[in-house]
């Protein structure tokens, strides 16, 4: 995050991580996190009073479990997107998830991801391995962002806005997916064209 509230980011299609990975190692990028696989939970108000505010509430759980709260419109600097963030640490998921759903939100969909996490001029720099395909997320300033992209050749990938709840979204309408969950098993055997990620009709 850029500051305690605000998060600038960008996502990038990139299928082949491991030459992003030889990169990052090859211009000095400091591994943070080792790759692991996570786990998130999205929840809402039972009349999807959130996502109708463009609003996320997200439980994760990797090596830590997190709580997170974004709302806001994105807004677009040169190279990426940022809008509100808040996040806490808490000590146990199965705990707090019953907190949410006492407190009346209700979970309404899985995703998952394998992420390994690089730290490269000032930027936090993550390699996520979807179910449905693989991306680079940069976030820091939006100066810093540029010379990463630069440093690490990526100027030419394929950018998307959107969160990966999103592009799943339009995975699923393209394909005609009836699964709601964001799942490695879900998406076995199911190859996915760059073209599926496209928010169009």
């Amino acid at each position: 995050m850029t500051n305690s509230y605000t998060e600038t980011e960008i996502k990038l299609y990139v299928p082949d991580l491991e030459a992003v990975r030889r990169r990052l190692e090859a211009v000095g990028a400091v591994l943070s996190a080792a790759r692991v696989f996570e786990r998130n939970v999205r929840y809402d108000t039972p009349d999807e009073k959130l996502r109708a505010n463009k609003a996320v509430l997200r439980l994760r759980e990797d090596t830590r479990v997190r709580l997170t709260y974004k709302d806001g419109e994105k807004s677009a600097g040169t190279h990426g997107m940022t809008r509100f963030e808040a996040e806490l640490e808490v000590s146990d998921f199965d705990t707090m998830q019953t907190i949410l759903e006492r407190l009346g939100y209700v979970p309404f969909m899985t995703y998952e991801k394998y992420r390994t996490t690089y730290m490269l001029e000032g930027t936090e720099v993550t390699l996520d391995e979807m179910p449905y395909g693989k991306f680079v997320e940069i976030e820091g300033q939006d100066e810093q962002i540029g010379r990463v992209l630069e440093i690490l050749q990526l100027g030419g990938a394929k950018r998307f806005p959107a969160s990966y709840v999103v592009l799943f979204e339009n995975v699923r309408r393209h394909l005609g997916l009836a699964f709601t969950d964001l799942t490695f098993d879900n998406f076995n055997g199911i190859p996915v064209p760059v073209e599926a990620f496209e928010d169009t009709p």
